[in-house]
């Protein structure tokens, strides 16, 4: 068995159109890495979505939600024990949350999809953009870097991961690590964006752990 410790950085790097309810706009212009491509000769392992899973929280001042959603498809390619490519999509539709009960868990986990009505596009919208998706861009020592594309939009990210290779099996796990989600339009509730919510806001930090199995194909 040969373990590998992975760090993905967090960078950000894609342009977006930030609206303030002042209607003022900030752009951060950024490049993206070409994603990874493996040896011909590199094996093949295939995500195992009954085994792998992300979890998810959120914050804002009076509540912290936390949930998982479910990976629907993903590929690593790995040769003489080096993961060299791979990617893996996430199914937005599968967003569940764990803290809540009742009418209350259903109220949040539609509004997180974008299933009420006037609220589509707060969060996730899953109807016009029902998967996620990963594809990783290379690594450089120990750190691995990917595009990550929510709701069309594709910011570059890392964060810190241990990666066991061995000939049946990849097993990925992650403490938590931030994600912005304003990086990819998602601005209900923001304090950065608009200016007078008081304590009525959503952070923009996502906290996010993974715990992904793939199989030799």
């Amino acid at each position: 068995m040969k373990l590998i410790p992975v760090k993905i950085t967090l960078l950000t790097f894609l342009a977006f159109g930030i609206f303030s309810c002042k209607n003022t706009e900030n752009q951060e212009e950024s490049i993206l890495e070409a994603v990874a491509e493996a040896s011909e000769s590199a094996a093949s392992y295939q995500v195992d979505t009954s085994e792998s899973v992300i979890h998810w929280e959120g914050k804002k001042p009076t509540a912290t939600h936390f949930g998982t959603v479910s990976l629907s498809s993903g590929t690593l390619l790995v040769h003489e024990g080096e993961v060299e490519a791979g990617n893996f999509t996430i199914d937005m539709n599968t967003i569940t949350d764990e803290d809540l009960e009742g009418d209350e868990k259903e109220y949040l986990e539609a509004h997180l999809k974008g299933l009420l009505e006037g609220k589509e596009g707060d969060f996730f919208d899953v109807t016009k953009y029902p998967n996620a998706l990963f594809e990783l861009t290379g690594i450089d020592g120990n750190i691995v870097k990917g595009n990550l594309t929510i709701k069309d939009k594709t910011n570059a990210v890392e964060f810190p991961a241990d990666i066991t290779v061995t000939e049946e099996e990849i097993i990925i796990k992650t403490d938590q690590f931030d994600l912005d989600r304003t990086k990819w339009g998602i601005t209900f509730m923001s304090r950065s964006v608009f200016t007078d919510l008081g304590d009525k806001f959503v952070n923009d930090t996502m906290k996010i752990k993974l715990d992904i199995v793939a199989k030799r194909s």
